[in-house]
């Protein structure tokens, strides 16, 4: 799918002109005035779509009008969902060439391009029958070429970050990651097993001693100059989770292939910081491995040492992101930025608490969770503030050491930021997102196919940006 900008989209020759309506009003179209709303009372209900043959009246073949709700309840997320169906529609027609005339919209531009570019993804890799696959739509719009470039750019990084969540675990593996960040023409630089064990990062390489797979520590720095900032983004890479020796359900491991959804955002974002002329030195951090229960599994009642060296009692070895995570934001402190965000397919407590329709977001700033929040909410994903109230902490406690890795099943989300904030440093801005409910979906929901979302992409890209 090809996006062009054209100032006067209306009069260009296509197969559909796709036009908007909002609710009781009226199109810029007299033909869709006239057959729409006279003869068949379309009403410009939102997301409603009304498909109109024009018979060489006009240059377009067809008038596609889109109804667009109420005004005043209309959202940039609303028209991203928008902006996805006019492509669902258009595919299902066969157009080739759409041209998009939306009226009153002007601060969405933005918006409506990125719902056109989310509604063309699809997964198909490995389907031998790839219906559509090879087709080529154009689509011209009134855009602004900067605005369009953004759009772009967000949306392949989303993208990017979708494959690789998609992709089977066999393929997308820590060496895979690796190689992937390898080749964003960026400094980065990778650290295998033994070098990691030498780095002290005894809870992340702990976690990897059950694969077969070499665990690997990828560091990346996007540092342009005159650098405003600096902050470091750290993605949770479990390639595949088995839950290790504490070995999950069959049906609990169908989709941990998505384990590593965020150390694919932090590689979506990475690899599109120079294009988007980004004025932050980002470092973008992945402790990467499967927890996979092979002959040399770490155990229950096992004490770890972390890179701060603080001590850990495996209580669980299904919670094994928070271990990764533990050496990976030390690390990330002792890089002096000035804020460090993790992100993560943490835990089910955040599933139960807030299901699929938002994140939960924890930290020790106010103003930055405030933020990121905020950001989120712009780019049209949800972050929703959860407790750290220090009560949550008296599960930790272990009697061997300083701590346990899991604080029992109620409150789980919160203790979990709990223990993570024993790896940041005193005076360290830092934020914490577990994105285990919107990072990958069982069914298709709003402009999202079933499967990998790409979680935290345009978040962190507006958050970065501003």
């Amino acid at each position: 799918m090809k996006i062009k900008t054209n100032k006067n989209p209306k009069d260009l020759k296509c197969d559909v002109l796709a036009i908007n309506m909002f609710e009781d009003g009226k199109t810029s179209q007299e033909l869709a005035n006239k057959y729409a709303l006279e003869e068949d009372n379309f009403k410009g209900k939102f997301k409603e779509s009304y498909l109109l043959q024009t018979y060489d009246k006009i240059s377009a073949r067809k008038i596609l009008v889109i109804g667009m709700g109420k005004k005043e309840d209309l959202t940039p997320d609303k028209v991203r969902e928008i902006g996805a169906k006019i492509t669902n529609k258009v595919k299902s027609i066969k157009a080739k060439s759409v041209s998009i005339d939306f009226e009153n919209i002007e601060e969405y531009k933005g918006a409506l391009a990125e719902g056109v570019l989310i509604g063309n993804y699809k997964f198909d890799k490995y389907k031998s029958d790839k219906k559509d696959s090879e087709e080529e739509i154009e689509i011209s719009i009134d855009i602004s070429e900067d605005t369009l470039k953004r759009a772009e750019l967000t949306i392949s990084a989303m993208e990017t970050a979708r494959n690789m969540a998609n992709e089977p675990a066999a393929v997308m593996t820590p060496t895979k990651l690796a190689e992937i960040a390898q080749n964003l023409n960026l400094n980065t630089k990778v650290y295998s097993g033994y070098e990691i064990e030498e780095m002290n990062m005894g809870a992340f390489y702990a976690v990897s001693k059950g694969s077969s797979e070499d665990p690997k520590f990828i560091h990346i720095t996007y540092s342009p100059k005159n650098a405003k900032k600096k902050i470091a983004i750290i993605g949770k890479g479990i390639t595949f989770d088995s839950g290790g020796l504490n070995i999950k359900p069959a049906s609990s491991m169908l989709t941990m292939r998505d384990d590593m959804s965020a150390a694919a955002c932090v590689l979506g974002v990475m690899g599109k910081l120079k294009e988007l002329n980004a004025e932050v030195e980002v470092h973008g951090i992945i402790a990467a491995c499967e927890n996979m229960p092979g002959c040399s599994a770490y155990k229950q009642g096992d004490v770890l040492t972390a890179r701060n060296g603080k001590t850990i009692e495996v209580d669980n070895t299904d919670a094994e992101g928070r271990l990764t995570l533990a050496d990976a934001l030390c690390y990330a402190c002792e890089l002096e930025v000035d804020e460090v965000i993790d992100l993560a397919t943490l835990t089910g407590a955040c599933m139960v608490a807030l299901g699929t329709q938002a994140a939960g977001i924890f930290g020790n700033d106010q103003d930055l969770i405030d933020r990121l929040i905020k950001s989120a909410d712009e780019a049209g994903e949800r972050y929703w503030q959860l407790p750290m109230y220090k009560e949550y902490g008296d599960g930790l406690k272990s009697e061997m050491a300083d701590m346990k890795n899991s604080g029992g099943r109620w409150g789980g989300a919160s203790s979990a930021a709990i223990f993570l904030q024993n790896f940041v440093k005193d005076g360290q801005k830092w934020a914490h997102i577990d994105i285990a409910g919107t990072a990958f979906l069982d069914s298709a929901q709003k402009y999202y196919t079933k499967g990998a979302t790409g979680a935290g992409v345009r978040a962190l890209i507006n958050y970065i940006l501003k």
